[in-house]
């Protein structure tokens, strides 16, 4: 039991820190555009974190929705050669699930962080 939350305690942590990291360049992009253009310092924090999660979000539905079938070796010319495919493995299909998780998770995290910024909005 305690291998689990040390297993889950580690995930977490590793969470944190891509979602921390990926709101600082969020917001360090979103802070040089606003000094570059002279938009409104919170509307473009907000509307900056609103687009990377939106794009987080669809990322995660097309990773997530990956066919069952994998290209096998070198791909071929379309048209030309032959295709040569494969069935993809339990471990690239569970991946796959895995991955569209995390991005669908960061996505929803920083939509989430762009209200919480946005001033036209009070949530309490």
């Amino acid at each position: 039991m305690t291998n689990r939350l040390a297993i889950v305690a580690l995930g977490l942590r590793r969470f944190l820190i891509v979602l921390g990291g990926l709101a600082a360049l969020t917001a360090a992009g979103a802070l040089a555009l606003t000094a570059l253009a002279g938009w409104d310092t919170n509307r473009a924090l907000a509307l900056a974190f609103d687009v990377v999660g939106m794009f987080f979000l669809v990322a995660g539905f097309f990773v997530g929705n990956r066919g069952p079938v994998r290209l096998k070796g070198e791909a071929s010319v379309p048209f030309v050669g032959e295709r040569k495919v494969r069935w993809a493995s339990l471990n690239e299909r569970e991946e796959a699930i895995s991955d569209s998780a995390v991005f669908v998770a960061v996505g929803f995290v920083m939509i989430l962080i762009g209200i919480v910024i946005d001033s036209r909005y009070h949530l309490f």
